[in-house]
């Protein structure tokens, strides 16, 4: 049985080691990588490359002009993820092909995409309180991303670790 494609999205990425930490997160789940622009940072951004160390390699990455650009080359289906939405991730059942959106760490998606697809909005719940705004990017990818893996049962993933390899 194939692999399930997971698909993870960010639109405007703005701060570089963000990026870098998706990235890695992208090369040791198997997902693909899009990065919508404009972006905040050239690709060969010293602090990008840092923080994805030496998993660029693991990578399927593509890179698009624009959002117009994303969705004429991509069908879906899509799950938007924002502070917004009212649906929880874990709600959802996320099927193969599934693209998970995130958007720029200082402004989000934009609010027409969410209005125009209510249904595929999603929330990772975070304390009620108005100082708690959002959570990392990166950290809400990978939050997402597990999220899918769990339910697909973690496909071609190391589910044991070896005590002998392990260097304290």
């Amino acid at each position: 049985m194939p692999t399930p494609v997971l698909n993870l999205v960010l639109f405007e990425p703005e701060i570089p080691p963000n990026a870098g930490n998706v990235a890695r997160t992208c090369a040791l789940t198997g997902a693909r990588l899009h990065l919508v622009g404009p972006m905040g940072f050239a690709i060969d951004d010293r602090k990008l490359k840092r923080a994805g160390l030496d998993y660029w390699h693991l990578l399927d990455i593509t890179y698009y002009e624009n959002l117009n650009v994303f969705f004429q080359k991509n069908h879906g289906p899509f799950f938007y993820f924002s502070t917004k939405a009212r649906h929880v991730y874990t709600d959802v059942s996320y099927p193969d092909g599934a693209y998970l959106v995130f958007g720029k760490e200082t402004a989000g998606l934009p609010e027409e995409l969410l209005k125009a697809h209510p249904e595929s909005c999603v929330r990772i719940p975070m304390l009620n309180h108005p100082d708690a705004r959002s959570l990392n990017l990166s950290n809400s990818v990978a939050i997402a991303a597990y999220e899918v893996l769990r339910q697909w049962d973690f496909p071609n993933m190391r589910l044991e670790g070896d005590l002998t390899r392990m260097h304290w």
